[in-house]
Order: C-alpha cells, then structure tokens, then sequence
C-alpha cells in the first residue's frame, strides 16, 4: 500500500516516490522557474561523493553518510568547512579546497542529464516561460559540467552560480540564491511567482525560505522528514505536471 507524504507526494511499495495526489488547486499559480543544476538536472552526485571520498581517504579518514546529508546542496566552501570540521582532518579548509577543486575539473565533464530534465527545460523555454538556474557550484565547475550540454543550458535566461556570485551572502540553506536568480529576471517576480526545482534538503529550505514553491526530486535515500517541506515531491522530472501551477502542460 502507498503511503501519503506530508508534502502530498506518494511513496510506493518499491520506496521510489510518484506523482503526488494533491488537487491542483492547493497550489499557486507560478510565471517563472529556478532549477538546481547537479542531482537535479545533472547526475553529478556519485561523482562528487567519489571525488570527496578520495580527498578525505587522503587524509585517512571515511567520508561517513551523516557528512555527505550535511551538504548537499551547499556551496562549495560550506562543504569543504563541514567536512574539515566534522572529521577533524588534518589540514587546512583551503588545503582540501584546493584538492576537491582539482579533482573536480578533471571528473565533472561527463556528467550525463538526468531523467526528464532536457524534455522540461526544452518545455519551458518553447512556451516562453521564463527559467534561470540557481547552482551552489562556482563559475569554473559549472562551465565544467555543462560543455556537453551548452546548447541546452543556454536556454536559461541567467545562471546564479553560489560558490562564485559575490551577490549571494549566504549559501543554502539561506533564502539568498532564489532571492538572487528571482531579481535578475528582466520582469523581476515576486518570490511567490517563481517554481524552485531541487533535489537536497537544504535546497528545499532556501526555496521554501525564499517564498517559493519547491519541487522535490530527492535522492531516494532522503528521509520523508527531510522531504515534508516541500510543496510536492517527485520520482524524477519526467513526472511533473506543469498545469498543476498554471504552467503549459505537455503536448
């Protein structure tokens, strides 16, 4: 039997989480979306939980789950910080920075897209819903992951890129990010007129914190209680359903 998450989501007896069942009416209508980049429209999380495993190997230490739930979603100096500190390495914040950086520039570039993302994005930009991308990654590990994607990321009206923009004070789970990306849109939204596309929990608290409604495509390892403050949790992309905000369905 399925069972009703509190954000209105479905869980079926395989553990994957479905379309949700809520009625379309207890969600508000949006104009604009802001999406997560990496596992969310990039499958970029193994790699990156690789790359962190090796650099925390190399300083022997384990790379344990309750470090890796603390940060995703966060920029890239917020993470290094709590793994250093978590585990007590010995080095440096900058030291396992510098590693982590390295290592990434060399991994991310066959980062492939994840399920239903190409088919939404192309969506949303067909009908001139306007879109812009809302990263924790830093300029130069954006361009990275997306080179073979460029014609697809070019879609967005503007990228918001945590680690390397000096207008976002803070890193999610803080609000700033979504606050960011809503105000560069040529109309500049209101927050309750924007759609945040996320997978990490913190990801989730910065939208909802923004004054956003959040779709939820978490990794099916996310605890429902680090799913119940999304508006509407989902299996993958290819699940939902634009008119369910006053967007264009799918043909």
């Amino acid at each position: 039997m399925s069972r009703l998450f509190s954000s209105g989501s479905v869980l079926g007896a395989s553990g994957a989480t479905s379309t949700a069942t809520r009625m379309a009416s207890n969600f508000r209508k949006v104009t604009h979306c802001i999406f997560d980049m990496d596992g969310l429209l990039l499958d970029t999380e193994k790699i990156y939980e690789r790359i962190l495993g090796d650099v925390c190997k190399s300083y022997n230490s384990p790379y344990p789950w309750a470090t890796r739930m603390r940060v995703l979603g966060t920029t890239e100096q917020r993470t290094v910080s709590i793994i250093v500190n978590d585990l007590k390495l010995s080095c440096t914040v900058d030291d396992f920075l510098k590693k982590f950086r390295e290592k990434q520039l060399l991994e991310l570039g066959g980062a492939p897209l994840l399920k239903g993302a190409e088919r939404l994005v192309r969506h949303l930009h067909q009908h001139n819903i306007p879109i812009a991308l809302a990263t924790s990654s830093g300029a130069d590990s954006v361009e990275v992951k997306i080179k073979h994607h460029q014609e697809l990321f070019a879609l967005f009206n503007h990228k918001v890129m945590g680690s390397s923009d000096t207008e976002v004070k803070e890193g999610k789970p803080a609000p700033d990010i979504f606050l960011v990306a809503a105000k560069r849109f040529p109309d500049s939204p209101k927050p309750d007129q924007c759609l945040v596309f996320e997978d990490a929990p913190n990801g989730v608290t910065a939208g909802v914190s923004a004054g956003m409604q959040v779709v939820m495509v978490p990794d099916p390892h996310i605890s429902e209680e680090q799913r119940k403050h999304a508006t509407v949790v989902l299996g993958s992309l290819e699940e939902f359903k634009p008119e369910q905000f006053g967007l264009p369905a799918f043909e």
